[in-house]
């Protein structure tokens, strides 16, 4: 509404600030949060990039992103909305990465047409990786009799109360080689010639923005104020976009938090899945030492 009637104003009364949409995408990547630990998703990054582009007067949009990594699948997602809607609305996108764009993180990041990182953000990590504990001799030890009971002889795969089958990792792997494939052909389609292809380029070694630029993966190192100041002129003004506000104010997110069941099992069994949850969270930042 404000920028429909600010047409009609007299030119001395216009603001000569050029406005730069900014979204930031920050957080370990599922496809499910909670109150407590909200996510980074598609449903949570959809609303706040269809508000950035929908400015028809920004020359382009900035996203920052801060994210240690996480599923693959919403990763990619979120990468291609980020395309999609730059084609769609013909807006430059420019991708600065804070702390860490790390595996799920970085192929976010590629969805821009630049990336600027600090000298010593993080940035790479593009492999693909499967972890889980296994609780077998616990069990023995606890004289806990393990019963699992199936139809389809691979149903049970990777079952972490069970001994691993060789042929259950083998077909893991093939299915992480898949997976990786389809993470390297993303970075090569975004970043074509810039890289500077090696034998670790693609291994999930992460680097450094300084050495991630000399290897193709970052375009240049600054941060936000500054890069768009230099490309906009001193009157460029980053508004960062955020979502829309429910009844009582608060932000919302998308995310809402669920319990199947009532009473104090379902309060017990929240708080379980939020401790694991927050645990698998904090190993993700930690492997950057974050």
């Amino acid at each position: 509404m404000a920028n429909f009637l600010t047409r009609y104003l007299p030119r001395r009364f216009r603001s000569d600030a050029i406005t730069i949409p900014v979204v930031r995408l920050s957080g370990a990547i599922m496809a499910s949060g909670s109150l407590l630990r909200p996510a980074l998703s598609l449903a949570t990054a959809a609303p706040l990039l269809e508000k950035a582009f929908a400015h028809k007067r920004a020359p382009a949009v900035a996203i920052v992103v801060n994210s240690p990594g996480g599923s693959p699948v919403q990763s990619r997602l979120i990468y291609q909305r980020i395309r999609d809607l730059a084609r769609e609305k013909d807006k430059r996108v420019l991708v600065f990465v804070e702390d860490v764009a790390a595996s799920g993180g970085y192929m976010i990041a590629c969805g821009g047409d630049e990336i600027i990182a600090d000298p010593s953000s993080i940035v790479g990590s593009i492999g693909v990786v499967s972890g889980s504990f296994g609780f077998v001799e616990a069990l023995r030890k606890l004289g806990i009799e393990r019963r699992v009971h199936t139809a389809g002889t691979n149903k049970a795969t990777l079952d972490p109360f069970q001994p691993e089958r060789p042929e259950d990792i083998e077909h893991l792997k093939a299915l992480q080689r898949e997976v990786h494939e389809t993470f390297i052909e993303l970075v090569r389609e975004s970043r074509g010639t810039r890289l500077v292809e090696g034998d670790d380029l693609f291994s999930g070694l992460f680097w450094s923005g300084k050495r991630g630029m000399e290897l193709g993966l970052v375009d240049r190192l600054g941060d936000l104020r500054g890069v768009l100041r230099e490309r906009y002129g001193k009157t460029a003004k980053p508004v960062l976009i955020q979502g829309s506000r429910s009844l009582f104010g608060r932000k919302t997110s998308g995310i809402r938090a669920e319990t199947q069941g009532g009473g104090m099992a379902a309060i017990g069994a929240g708080i379980t899945s939020e401790f694991i949850g927050s645990a698998e969270e904090r190993m993700l930042w930690a492997r950057f030492g974050l």
